[in-house]
């Protein structure tokens, strides 16, 4: 899941929430959409074939 920050910016969230704090994880801060997308697409492929 990504979202623009107020800064600009896009980070990149677990889908899932994180059990032990109840909000999701922060996979990463990225200066463009594009970028934080091509990441998402790197943390499934490792989370199928890691």
């Amino acid at each position: 899941m990504i979202r623009k920050l107020a800064s600009g910016h896009y980070r990149l969230y677990s889908r899932k929430v994180d059990p032990k704090t109840g909000r999701r994880r922060n996979l990463g801060t990225f200066d463009s959409r594009a970028q934080a997308e091509h990441h998402e697409r790197e943390v499934q492929y490792f989370k199928r074939h890691g």
